[in-house]
């Protein structure tokens, strides 16, 4: 009985572990899918503001506040957060293979096969 009790243990482990991973994956996943709709947006409205002339007043919203400025002002700030969002989105991707691959290993190093149920 007691030998029984030892492996089922060690299954619950297991599953627990395995669990954490998939979470952790699908973490990071909807973060890259919501750092991906916003560097859209950024684009759309970049491609939207391409041809109007500088001088012309927009709307920005900054934590919350509607602010007016000019195509000239909004232009490169809208610029540098679309890089940034691309340098965080290539964070992103190569954090989810990082961990991926730690569960690809994992996964052979604990002889775990997953059951779909």
């Amino acid at each position: 009985m007691a030998s029984q009790a030892v492996p089922a243990k060690r299954q619950q482990d297991l599953q627990l572990q395995y669990t954490t991973y998939k979470n952790t994956l699908q973490q990071i996943a909807q973060k890259i899918g919501d750092v991906e709709q916003e560097a859209e947006e950024h684009k759309l409205v970049l491609e939207t503001l391409g041809p109007l002339p500088e001088d012309r007043k927009c709307f920005r919203m900054i934590n919350g506040v509607l602010v007016e400025r000019t195509v000239k002002d909004i232009v490169p700030a809208l610029q540098t957060n679309a890089e940034g969002l691309k340098k965080v989105l290539d964070d992103l991707v190569k954090q989810y293979k990082t961990k991926q691959e730690d569960l690809e290993k994992w996964k052979k190093k604990n002889n775990v096969q997953v059951v779909q149920s």
